[in-house]
């Protein structure tokens, strides 16, 4: 073989070698190169959308990634539109979700069947604790005065919720089962900001939703706090006793993450876990976390994958309980 047969032949060795060296970052490299679409299920002003939006600005104003998270309220059949619009984008790492109780709702609706499978859990952030809030108005002072009113006039006050199947319905379930002869109505809102501003409006008895989605109106004193469903009193919330120093075992709260489709590139994910950890650890963050009142935590990937498949096992006996379907395999 000729010494310039051979220099053709190394140099093309070389050139391939390059070629596959190069293309293996280039995804991550090049990732986002476009925007970004974050799909909330909720209506605007609910707990979904402003986790989303917060991020959102977060990374845009930090300049965290080169391109905007644009966030999309896909509102309608209890989640259902959203969702559906989700699982069609399998591979796309460019559509993302939030993450909250409505997912594992879908892992166990028969109809819909959006399970593990369809996720690409990307990061979890924070717990938004569920509180009781009645109209300032409201005679019931105290959630001890709240439940002896259930009792004593079972099915007559009125519960507004998100969904007969999220967070806010569940804290409802957990505190008739922990209360023998408490049971309320339950009314339903497109999203947390419905709900809340019903109650504020005296249309309902109490609500079950976030703080943060009810803070304003926490502080214009039209709304008050009875309890609070996280595990202890949270720094930023001292005088808001929790249910379990009440006397109640009952803990809950919305998961505030975000997750791709399934199927997306290892690199997509590693790319956005980074930024969605950046976020977690700007001062903006730390701000929002103790202005909403969340559980402030951190899950990447790997983590927050193992977490949801908890939730989902753990979520079995409220939703058995209501009627709907076991997860399919």
């Amino acid at each position: 073989m000729s010494a310039k047969g051979c220099s053709r032949e190394v140099r093309n060795a070389i050139v391939g070698a390059l070629s596959a060296l190069v293309s293996l970052p280039v995804f991550a490299q090049a990732y986002p190169t476009r925007p970004i679409e974050i799909i909330a299920h909720n209506s605007a002003g609910s707990g979904s959308d402003l986790f989303c939006r917060s991020v959102s600005e977060i990374i845009r104003r930090e300049k965290f990634l080169p391109q905007p998270l644009r966030v999309v309220n896909r509102v309608g059949g209890a989640g259902t539109v959203a969702f559906n619009f989700f699982k069609t984008k399998r591979g796309d790492p460019y559509y993302m979700l939030s993450v909250n109780s409505a997912m594992l709702v879908m892992a166990y609706r028969p109809d819909m069947n959006i399970g593990l499978e369809n996720y690409t859990p990307v990061a979890l952030m924070a717990i938004d604790p569920q509180v009781i809030m009645v109209p300032a108005s409201s005679p019931y002072k105290t959630f001890k005065d709240l439940l002896e009113a259930a009792r004593s006039a079972p099915d007559t006050l009125v519960a507004a919720t998100t969904s007969l199947t999220g967070a806010g319905r569940l804290v409802v379930y957990l505190i008739e089962k922990a209360v023998p002869g408490a049971k309320f109505r339950i009314v339903t809102f497109k999203g947390g900001g419905d709900a809340v501003t019903a109650t504020a409006g005296g249309h309902t008895t109490f609500t079950t939703e976030n703080l943060g989605e009810g803070l304003g109106f926490v502080e214009a004193k039209l709304l008050r706090v009875l309890a609070i469903t996280s595990d202890q009193r949270l720094p930023h919330a001292p005088d808001v006793p929790t249910l379990q120093e009440l006397g109640y075992p009952i803990t809950a709260g919305t998961m505030r993450g975000l997750a791709f489709p399934g199927g997306v590139p290892k690199e997509a994910v590693t790319t956005m876990e980074a930024a969605l950890e950046q976020v977690h650890k700007s001062p903006a963050w730390r701000e929002l976390a103790k202005r909403n009142i969340l559980q402030d935590v951190f899950m990447g990937s790997a983590d927050f994958t193992k977490y949801l498949a908890q939730r989902l096992e753990e979520a079995r006996s409220f939703y058995d309980a209501i009627g709907l379907g076991k997860p399919k395999p």
